[in-house]
């Protein structure tokens, strides 16, 4: 596995549990969920050089701790359209 170039992070509201969750592929282990994406996103900035360090050993190239970071947020909801 090569080191990401680019570390994707999905943000994803999960309405059973009132929580966003996130994940990504690029992190192995990264798994998180707080009530506010602002929240959440401190979790995952916090998070992710911690999994990759401790993760390393899964990556054939140099760990580099200087990686961008690309959320992907999904949040539903509904418009209300009034025909009136």
């Amino acid at each position: 596995m090569a080191f990401p170039t680019t570390v994707i992070v999905e943000f994803a509201w999960d309405p059973e549990a009132n929580v966003y969750v996130a994940t990504s592929d690029d992190v192995p282990g990264l798994v998180a969920e707080a009530k506010t994406v602002e929240k959440l996103d401190e979790k995952v900035r916090y998070l992710i050089p911690l999994l990759l360090e401790e993760n390393k050993h899964l990556f054939n190239d140099e760990l580099d701790m200087s990686v961008p970071i690309e959320l992907l947020i999904q949040q539903r909801s509904i418009l209300s359209l009034n025909a009136g």
